[in-house]
This record gives structure tokens, C-alpha cells and sequence, in this order.
């Protein structure tokens, strides 16, 4: 449930707090005062698309908040995302600049756009204004089928990737023909070039190190005869000094046991010496100082150089890109064969997507006749009399198209990762007319009515399923524009039974939805010190009928529009 929506510096608000509670929450107000604004704020901190046109005029910033009930899947959005959860609410902040930069907090901490998408489904759903049927195309209409049904397309999009990368490699191979019969010959020698060096993994490194140590044998060989003298060897080597020293220590050791450690280190040290020392003599006697070995190396270090620098920057490098060349030579040898295996691949994902695109057909086509059903009752319940009707159509492959049977860019029309069906929602708003795609509907204030049917129906089904745990804010900006009388009766009478499973936010003009309100918010604009400023109230029952009356009567509010008034709102109880 969303508790509370601020905005500083939005547009026309200077500073605005609306706060909000359980059930059906009305906003209304004088044109131009805000309400649709704050609706707004609210959809940009659904992760909504920013502007600097929204910043105040003279402002640095425009700030919007809002502060959210936090449900499971929220926290777990969190925690997916590094976010700390806060207690029992969810503060969302966004800021933009001016310059039209911006940035997003999330709980106080710092966030980015795509974690308030991510937030937006397990909290609110914002309908606003600007959406008309440009914008429900047959996209918007098959996810509003799907919701209605709670169907999951996550299947099918396996099925459709798979499918779509055995298209891919097919078709690579088909269009890359010429160019690798082309490059055959240049596959060829680089192949043999590289298979010629018969390369080992890091093996410029062990010759780096035999280079130089041939290149410097006789200071090595030096060096170590002399630390085999110091340390063996000669006169006054470690080696004797040590034994000297042994006795000496294993003397005391006879009259003193404190000496017994000592001694026994000693000739450790000792036994440490002679074998470094022997390593050193070893060492000497391995040199072998041959020009030949060295030249040898060299000519091999040159090879692995030019080897390198036309095919990778280390030996393993070379060894891949040979490998790479002989599969590219292979394949062109075994044509026939590999286009054989990808057909036969390219079949399968096709049978694959096949099942999962008809299984969500059949899902789709029992939702529609439901949700046909259902919608259409609620659209008659609001001052029509209709015929509803929600057609899935899936997309069927030409006959040149069928599995196993594709060529080069043969993808077949209507296959997606949601499936192949295509949904058309189709009415028929007076008695006797033939059933007609929603677009052909010339009424705006039918069209409003059967928008807002369609949205009740699909949000009342999601709030009974029980795939869904918690129910989210539903959000209508004007959904009554076009309409009055009985049908805004009716509208109001609608929103009032889905305000009773989840919160209802609703701008509105009419005074007949608004007597159903279970909080009436009235959105003022007044000016002050030559600017224009925003106030929100939360309306008492006496200021709440007064508000009626105005937008009953118009700027004068007479005793007899607030005595129907208050019968209004007396009726909608």
C-alpha cells in the first residue's frame, strides 16, 4: 500500500505531501491544480523515463518520494539487488537536475532506474492519462491476457532461444559459403604453419631463461664455484667453520645439558651448508657454454616470435587460433555432413518451440473465453450493453518453412519469445452491430468504460489467485474522461468493489465516483508571493461534502448542491 507521495520543485508543486489509506483514494481538484502532475511523480518513481522539463522553473532540482509498504517480493528485489531492507516500509527517492541528470535512492541508499522497474510490479500499477489505445496494441493485449491467466512465457523463451540459435548457426553456414571457399587456401597455410612449429604451451618461457643462462655460462659458472668454495670447499669455508664450532658446543653440552639444543642446531646448519654447497658444485658442472645450443634457441625464440605477433600474443594463443583454422577447414571438407547435423538440430528446437508456443495457446485461448466473459459483465455493468470477445490467433509457417526444412533468413513470421499467438480484443457496443476491434471504437467515454472494465476484471482475477501473494496499488489517472450520469455512477460503484481487495488510487472530476471515496483528497492551487504553490488535504466528512458541491455546482456552492451532495455520498455507503 503506498503510504505516503511528496514532490518538491515538480512541475507546478513547490512543496506537496499527500498522504493515503486502504481502499479507494480520490484526488480532486480544479483543472490545472496538480493532480495528474502528482500521478506523474508517482509513475517516474515506478521508473518512469525523467526529463529536465519537470524541474521547477528557477529550481535546481525536482525531488519526488514516496514511501511503500514493503511486501515479500519487494525485500527480495532488494536483496537481489545489495539493497538493506528497512522495517515495514519501502522509501523510494528520486532527484532531477536541471541539467537532466538525476539519481535514485532506494531505502536512503544509492539506486538506478532499472531497480525501480524491478520494484514497480510488487507495488504499484499506474494507468495515466496519456495511455489511449495507441498504446494498447496487440503487445499490451496479449500481457493483459496473460496476467488475467497468470500465464508464465519462460518456457516458450527457452524454446524460442534455442530455436533461434540453431536458425543462426544454419544459416551462418549457408551465407558464409563463398567466403570460406575463399579462404581456404590462407586456412591452409596458416594450419600447416602452425602445426609445423609443433608448439608447446609456455615454451618461449623456458627458453627465455635457458637463453640466458647460456648467454652468461661463465659468470654463472663462476658464481657458483665460488659460493661452493666459501661454503665447502676452502680453507675458511662455512662447512669447517661449522664443524669447529660443533665440537666446541657439544663440549659444553657433556657438562651443561643447556648446550644439547644448541649443538644439535649447529649440525643442522651444517648439514644445511653441505647440501647448498653440493647444489652449487652441481650446478657448475651442468653448465655446458655452447654457442650452437644458443643459436639454436635463438632461431626458435625468433619463430615463436613471428608466430605470435600474426596469430595471438602468447603460445596459447597460436595454438587456439590453429585450432579455430582446422574447424573452419573441416567443416568446409565435411559440409554435408555438418549441414546435415544442423537441420537436424535446427528440427528439434523447432519441434521444441512448437509444443511450448501451442501449450501457451491453449493456456491463452481458455483465459480469453473467461476473460471475455468476465469483462463483458463488468463493461454491461457500467451503463452499456455489449458483446465482448478476446480472439487468439497463432501464427502458422509458410509450407517452405515447416522443421528441418529452413533456408538462410527463413524465420517464420509471429514466433517471439512469448509465443506466436496474436491477441485482438473485439466489441460490439449496440445491439445487432458485428463484433469490431477496440481501435474502431468512436466513443471516447466507451472506449474509457471498457478500458477500465478489462483492468478491473485482470486485477480482480490477479488478487484471487493465489500465485499472487500481495496485492499492489492500482492507479487511475481520469479513467472516467468521456463519461457522466449513470455510467460515472456505475464507474464509481466499480472502483468502490475493487478498492475492496487493494488499494485504489483515482484522479477524478466527477462528483459521482467521487462520493465513493474512502478518502477524499482535495488538490488546491493558490499563488503566493507571485508563485504559484499546491496544497493537498485530506478532507473531513463535512469538507469532503463541500467539495462534492462544488464539483456539482460549479464555483458557487449553493445549500441545495450540498444537500444532494451529502445524499451522495450518504448512497454510496
Amino acid at each position: 500500500m503506498l503510504v505516503e507521495l511528496r514532490a518538491e520543485n515538480y512541475a507546478v508543486i513547490d512543496h506537496a505531501i499527500a498522504s493515503f489509506g486502504p481502499g479507494l483514494n480520490l484526488l480532486t481538484g480544479e483543472t490545472g491544480a496538480g493532480k495528474s502532475i502528482l500521478v506523474d511523480a508517482l509513475a517516474l518513481l515506478m521508473g518512469g523515463k525523467s526529463s529536465a522539463d519537470v524541474v521547477r522553473h528557477g529550481a535546481e532540482k525536482a525531488v519526488v518520494s514516496c514511501v511503500f509498504e514493503s511486501t515479500p517480493g519487494a525485500e527480495s528485489v532488494l536483496e537481489a539487488n545489495g539493497i538493506d531492507a528497512e522495517s515495514t516500509e519501502i522509501i523510494l527517492r528520486r532527484e532531477i537536475l536541471s541539467t537532466g541528470k538525476g539519481r535514485v535512492f532506494v531505502n536512503n541508499q544509492p539506486a538506478t532506474v532499472a531497480v525501480l522497474k524491478l520494484l514497480a510490479p510488487e507495488l504499484a500499477l499506474v494507468h495515466a492519462q496519456s495511455e489511449t489505445l495507441s498504446s494498447f496494441d496487440p503487445t499490451q493485449q496479449r500481457i493483459l491476457l496473460d496476467r488475467f491467466a497468470g500465464i508464465a512465457t519462460d518456457a516458450a523463451a527457452a524454446a524460442h532461444a534455442r530455436w533461434r540459435s540453431a536458425l543462426e548457426k544454419l544459416n551462418d553456414l549457408l551465407l558464409g559459403e563463398q567466403d570460406r571457399l575463399r579462404n581456404v587456401d590462407l586456412w591452409t597455410w596458416q594450419r600447416n604453419e602452425i602445426e609445423q612449429a609443433q608448439l608447446s604451451p609456455a615454451e618461449d618461457e623456458a627458453l627465455e631463461t635457458e637463453k640466458r643462462v647460456l648467454a652468461n655460462a661463465e659468470k654463472l659458472y663462476a658464481a657458483a664455484l665460488g659460493a661452493f668454495d666459501q661454503l665447502y670447499e676452502g680453507n675458511a669455508s662455512a662447512e669447517a667453520a661449522l664443524q669447529a664450532a660443533v665440537r666446541h658446543v657439544e663440549e659444553l653440552a657433556r657438562y651443561d645439558a643447556r648446550f644439547a639444543d644448541a649443538a644439535q642446531q649447529l649440525s643442522s646448519a651444517r648439514a644445511i651448508v653441505s647440501d647448498v654447497a653440493a647444489s652449487m658444485r652441481d650446478y657448475a658442472e651442468g653448465i655446458n657454454a655452447s654457442p650452437e645450443r644458443l643459436a639454436e634457441i635463438e632461431d626458435r625464440l625468433a619463430l615463436l616470435d613471428r608466430l605470435k605477433k600474426k596469430y595471438g600474443r602468447t603460445i596459447a594463443d597460436v595454438i587456439a587460433f590453429g585450432l579455430d583454422v582446422a574447424r573452419n577447414l573441416s567443416e568446409v571438407e565435411d559440409r554435408d555432413g555438418i549441414l546435415k547435423s544442423l537441420r537436424a538440430e535446427l528440427a528439434l528446437a523447432e519441434d521444441g518451440y512448437r509444443q511450448a508456443a501451442a501449450a501457451l495457446t491453449a493456456q491463452r485461448q481458455a483465459a480469453a473465453a473467461r476473460l471475455a466473459r468476465l469483462a463483458e459483465s463488468h463493461i454491461n455493468s457500467l451503463a452499456m450493453k455489449s458483446r465482448f470477445q478476446v480472439v487468439v490467433t497463432p501464427a502458422q509457417p509458410a509450407a517452405d518453412q515447416q522443421a528441418g526444412k529452413a533456408t538462410a533468413a527463413s524465420a517464420p513470421d509471429g514466433w517471439t519469445a512469448d509465443g506466436w499467438d496474436a491477441v485482438a480484443y473485439l466489441i460490439a457496443t449496440n445491439p445487432g452491430e458485428p463484433l469490431k476491434p477496440l481501435i474502431e471504437i468512436a466513443s471516447g467515454g466507451e472506449l474509457s468504460r471498457v478500458l477500465l472494465a478489462l483492468k478491473v476484471a485482470v486485477e480482480e482475477s490477479a488478487s484471487k489467485s493465489k500465485k499472487k501473494t500481495t496485492p499492489r496499488t492500482l492507479v487511475f489517472d481520469e479513467i472516467d474522461i468521456g463519461i457522466g450520469g449513470r455510467a460515472a455512477e456505475a464507474v464509481g460503484q466499480k472502483l468502490k468493489t475493487l478498492a475492496g481487495a487493494q488499494q485504489v488510487l483515482c484522479v477524478t472530476h466527477l462528483p459521482q465516483i467521487a462520493a465513493f471515496a474512502d478518502q477524499h483528497l482535495a488538490v488546491e492551487k493558490r499563488e503566493q508571493d507571485g508563485r504559484t504553490t499546491t496544497r493537498i488535504r485530506v478532507l473531513d466528512d463535512r469538507a469532503r461534502t463541500h467539495e462534492v458541491a462544488r464539483m456539482l455546482s460549479g464555483a458557487k456552492v449553493t445549500e441545495t448542491s450540498l444537500q444532494h451532495a451529502a445524499q451522495m455520498i450518504a448512497s454510496s455507503r
